[in-house]
């Protein structure tokens, strides 16, 4: 496994990386936009992040970072050093799903920690579709992703990742118990199965409670754009199992990707066979506004654009609107993001001259098509 240095990527433009959740293929990537595993994993012989002083972050951290660049593999690995990484450089990296912001941010959700806690985080430069933060909430969270539903190839990725650091580090592990881990919802397998869902037909329909009454019958949680703490934006939602003791990971996977989603999938797909049959005149026009506001806006808000990205990727992928590729307004749910926005500019930016910019931005992305 190669690796670049602290900080940026050269040659490596964050605009126009593949990351893997905007990628419009996969199996039922009309509604899922991407499959994620995560394997929390502790070091033996050190303490838990809680416990951890600013020397055993270090030393944790250093050890992973050798252990993590003598994993085989034909992809190139960028590393970068969280806690001497820019505010810009950090974000970017929450905004592609590659880091928590917990992560970023440098802080335990105790409060513990800040933004020069020794914390890094490695992945594949070309599909992002393997990265692994340190000393996060556990020393390591491997995280393997994969567009549409394909929560087992992304499964077996993150295993092959976890194989091959277990080979050269004792990770933290009872018989009884199985991995142990910071928080003890996650002791056993140690694993967060989440996909990321695109539901616009269930919240015009106001029925976005069935998804979380279903949920709830299975103890999976259901949280926004970000994860856990964050807001839906966009009618994007993560559906993930809440905790890992008792359960194999066969068995975690068979419920979520046999038994709830296909549900999830189904009651937003009739959704959409409702906005598009009882009330299509209805719909086109919301998805023909969304569009015209996103074509001449002079002004764009953040939240505001995700939800008119939203409106549109629906008209996309119901064919009423034709000339427009779904990976365009994919792309843009990404791009109108602060961190992606200034990098785009080169120039730092109060919120007025962000919504300028993002609008600007908008327009010359759909001016080819319109």
């Amino acid at each position: 496994m190669s690796t670049e240095g602290p900080g940026e990527p050269s040659g490596v433009p964050w605009q126009d990386a593949q990351t893997e959740w905007l990628r419009a293929d996969g199996q039922c990537c009309d509604v899922v936009m991407s499959s994620r595993v995560r394997l929390a994993r502790n070091l033996a012989g050190f303490p838990f992040m809680p416990r951890a002083s600013r020397a055993d972050r270090r030393q944790i951290l250093d050890l992973c970072r050798r252990k993590i660049v003598e994993i085989p593999g034909r992809e190139r690995v960028v590393w970068v050093d969280l806690h001497t990484a820019s505010t810009e450089q950090r974000t970017i990296l929450v905004e592609r799903h590659l880091i928590s912001k917990q992560h970023a941010r440098g802080k335990l959700s105790s409060g513990v920690g800040g933004p020069e806690e020794p914390r890094g985080v490695a992945f594949t430069s070309q599909s992002e579709r393997l990265a692994i933060m340190v000393n996060e909430e556990d020393h390591l969270r491997i995280q393997s992703m994969r567009a549409g539903l394909a929560l087992a190839e992304a499964l077996a990725a993150a295993d092959q990742a976890d194989d091959a650091l277990e080979a050269t580090v004792d990770f933290a592990f009872d018989r009884r118990f199985g991995y142990l881990t910071a928080c003890p919802t996650n002791v056993g397998t140690g694993i967060r199965l989440s996909v990321m869902l695109h539901l616009p037909g269930l919240r015009l329909r106001n029925e976005l409670d069935k998804v979380k009454r279903a949920a709830a019958a299975m103890s999976l949680a259901v949280r926004g754009f970000y994860g856990e703490g964050s807001n839906a934006v966009g009618d994007l939602y993560q559906i993930s199992n809440q905790t890992t003791m008792g359960k194999t990971e066969a068995v975690l996977l068979h419920e979520l990707q046999n038994e709830i989603l296909p549900q999830v999938i189904e009651y937003e797909r009739a959704s959409r066979r409702m906005l598009a049959t009882r009330g299509g005149a209805v719909l086109k026009d919301r998805v023909h506004r969304s569009l015209g506001v996103l074509r001449h806006a002079r002004l764009l808000a953040a939240e505001e654009s995700m939800d008119l990205l939203s409106t549109l990727r629906l008209g996309i992928v119901l064919g009423i609107i034709d000339n427009i590729p779904e990976r365009v307004a994919n792309a843009l749910l990404l791009l109108v993001q602060p961190g992606h926005l200034q990098r785009a500019t080169g120039r730092p930016m109060d919120q007025d001259h962000r919504r300028g910019a993002r609008a600007d931005l908008v327009r010359t992305a759909l001016a080819p098509y319109c």
